[in-house]
């Protein structure tokens, strides 16, 4: 399945209450969102702040989007678990809408999500980067040019996102407007192998015009139910 839009999310979390988020949403929240026809992406922790949860889901078009969250965000076993959810943050309105920058590099959710049984593997390098509006020449350059650069450097991408422009169709949860982003993402074996390709990457010559428009550069360790786990990297 084609994810067409899909949405980070970054929760700034109460100091110490990242886990107890993570074990109530790989509890309550994993099967009832997919049924809802919510794709689960990937959960993460932050490696470098460790009050920040981050996660990804996606539908395979705009109109799936509103009726997919409706269903869940109305459901009797939100209600159930909404107070208990909301207690453990101080902000989860830092989301991203976004739309694969082209079909190969859209996010793939063909492997069934871990039972949990096993502990998160790897880690995920993200990056996000500022656009000068949707027709900025920066995302066609990342197709052309950076993402090979990328590769070369041991940060091979798998999935690339651009801000999807459309109006948010489901207001209660707010998303961020005004701006243009272009987000990507890298498996990776181990931090070790994570930092020593981001450091091959920020040194060379080709990539800092990507680099000069850096927002975040985020190390995120996968939960035991991410669908997305860290590990070799994918071919760009």
């Amino acid at each position: 399945m084609t994810l067409n839009v899909f949405e980070l999310r970054q929760y700034a979390m109460k100091p110490g209450r990242r886990d107890e988020l993570i074990t109530l949403f790989e509890r309550a929240f994993v099967e009832t969102q997919e049924a809802a026809g919510i794709h689960l992406i990937g959960l993460f922790r932050d490696l470098d702040q460790p009050d920040r949860f981050v996660w990804m889901r996606g539908y395979p078009d705009q109109a799936a989007r509103r009726p997919a969250l409706e269903a869940f965000y109305n459901s009797n076993h939100w209600f159930a678990h909404r107070a208990a959810t909301n207690a453990t943050m101080t902000r989860s309105d830092d989301v991203l809408l976004l739309r694969p920058l082209s079909s190969a590099l859209a996010p793939d959710v063909a492997a069934p999500v871990p039972t949990g049984e096993q502990p998160g593997s790897g880690v995920v390098v993200l990056g996000v980067h500022r656009l000068d509006g949707p027709l900025d020449p920066l995302a066609e350059a990342f197709r052309l040019t950076f993402a090979g650069a990328l590769a070369e450097a041991g940060v091979s991408v798998g999935t690339v996102g651009i801000t999807d422009p459309t109006t948010n169709s489901f207001p209660r949860h707010p998303v961020r407007e005004g701006e243009w982003v272009l987000v990507w993402l890298s498996r990776q074996p181990d931090e070790r192998a994570a930092d020593a390709a981001l450091a091959r990457a920020r040194t060379d010559p080709r990539l800092a015009p990507l680099f000069a428009r850096t927002l975040q550069l985020l190390r995120l360790r996968p939960t035991a139910r991410s669908r997305l786990q860290g590990g070799p990297p994918i071919a760009g």
